[in-house]
């Protein structure tokens, strides 16, 4: 199981970063969405 996510890592490190990058955005949309209605 470790041997074979290394492994998938190890292939996709080009879009790893990009796709970290997206999914931080998306959680910073999500608290932002979240916390806005509290504001007012």
């Amino acid at each position: 199981m470790a041997k074979d996510i290394r492994t998938m890592i190890e292939r996709s490190r080009d879009t790893l970063v990009s796709d970290a990058i997206g999914a931080l955005s998306l959680v910073v949309m999500l608290v932002a969405g979240l916390s806005l209605p509290g504001l007012f």
